[in-house]
């Protein structure tokens, strides 16, 4: 959203110094896969995930069911 464009951008230029800087970054979700592609950064973090509600329910806690798939294969 252009409303948003100058936060969305210098959120991923700190991204990416830290990256840079050795932290490990993971970005998720696909409208924010594709500001990072916008604005040529995609390659400047470490992850980029276009699951971002599965991201999310990660980060909850949550078992993904594709996960406890392979985990109990």
């Amino acid at each position: 959203m252009d409303n948003f464009a100058n936060g969305t951008r210098e959120m991923a230029r700190i991204l990416a110094r830290v990256t840079e800087g050795g932290a490990m970054t993971i970005a998720g979700g696909g409208d924010t896969a594709a500001a990072l592609a916008g604005f040529g950064l995609e390659k400047a973090v470490r992850h980029v995930s276009t699951g971002g509600g599965a991201s999310l329910e990660f980060l909850e806690g949550k078992v993904l069911p594709g996960v406890a798939a392979l985990t109990s294969a």
